[in-house]
């Protein structure tokens, strides 16, 4: 194939993703090829002054990425008429980093105005925070558009609870359309970050009518956990615990040893060893650290295309908090715009 006709092939397969919607690795080399660096450079600086800045904004894009898709929906404010995902219990007071999308966002607009989604540098700085806190690293496949609906209705119907038990999780990562696997690696994101008093509680207090205490955590551990949180802590409570006791500060494997060794915090960490095919995963995942991470890309890539705009759907947002475009009546109403659940 000669070069002319080369470039012509390659440009029609681009056109080609374009109009049927596809998420491309590299879809800003052309229009924006500062992009991603922008975004690297971004949450590296806020990642020097504050670790824990990475797990943040990971969680971020799960959370974003469970209600509407990934649309950046997550990142927009709340208005005097309607309430946003941000404000939402599963999100506020504990969601953070929006100050670091802000600072790349304006990086990309100063580069390149009116091109980069704000669902895109989510995606990419979550990408950013693996590879700082777990030298885990992958490509991610960029296209996505912003969607103009945030409720906080929806996070709150949405977003798997720290309460859920196994069945719970199992189905609401289906409804995503991710396996109990992918769920069981994606929980491994647990190894970093930190939870609020309120998340555990019912574990630590009042179990049940004959066991203060969940008799699946240890009992040391508990112990501790209960010298440290109050037994009315709510989720305003500014005290919080690393979920990963054992490597808190390293995105690993070794949140799966801990579960195994019944040191996992949440309700929702130490479902993973009550059903036999999530338990098998677990023990998989503590023996297998290499293959983990490489199973945790794959996933992240994976939930990454969860209902996502492109083409012409949505909108790039010049201010990642305030939608340009949508009317009032959709963004209070949430008549934008919903496809399907993406099936890769």
């Amino acid at each position: 194939m000669s070069p002319p006709v080369k470039l012509f092939f390659f440009a029609f397969l681009a056109l080609l993703a374009a109009v049927h919607g596809d998420l491309q690795i590299g879809f800003y080399n052309t229009s924006c090829p500062t992009a991603e660096s922008l975004v690297q450079q971004a949450v590296a600086a806020a990642f020097a002054n504050n670790s824990g800045i990475a797990p943040g904004l990971i969680r971020m894009h799960f959370h974003d990425c469970f209600v509407r898709g990934c649309d950046a929906s997550v990142l927009l404010d709340s208005t005097a008429n309607n309430t946003a995902e941000k404000d939402a219990p599963p999100n506020n007071p504990s969601l953070r980093g929006f100050e670091v999308i802000a600072a790349a966002k304006s990086a990309v607009e100063a580069a390149c105005p009116q091109t980069v989604s704000c669902a895109d540098i989510l995606a990419f700085a979550a990408r950013d925070s693996a590879n700082l806190t777990g030298n885990i690293f992958y490509q991610v496949p960029s296209g996505r558009r912003d969607g103009n609906v945030s409720l906080a209705s929806e996070a709150n119907a949405n977003i798997p609870s720290p309460l859920f038990n196994a069945t719970q999780l199992i189905n609401s990562f289906a409804g995503k359309n991710l396996t109990a696997d992918e769920m069981v690696t994606l929980s491994g994101a647990h190894s970093i970050g930190v939870a609020h008093c309120s998340s555990f509680l019912n574990r630590i207090y009042n179990f049940s009518n004959t066991s203060d205490v969940d008799p699946t955590l240890s009992s040391a551990y508990a112990d501790l956990l209960r010298n440290k949180c109050p037994s009315n802590s709510t989720r305003f409570t500014p005290i919080t615990v690393s979920l990963d006791i054992i490597t808190p500060a390293v995105l690993d494997s070794m949140y799966y040893k801990g579960v195994l060794l019944t040191l996992g915090l949440l309700t929702s960490d130490q479902a993973l060893v009550t059903e036999a095919n999530l338990s098998a995963a677990v023990q998989e995942n503590a023996n297998n650290s290499g293959g983990w991470a490489t199973k945790f890309a794959q996933a992240m890539v994976k939930m990454g295309q969860i209902q996502v705009l492109t083409g012409t759907q949505g909108e790039i947002r010049t201010n990642c908090s305030v939608v340009n475009s949508a009317s009032l009546g959709d963004v209070l109403m949430g008549t934008a715009h919903r496809p399907e659940v993406a099936t890769s």
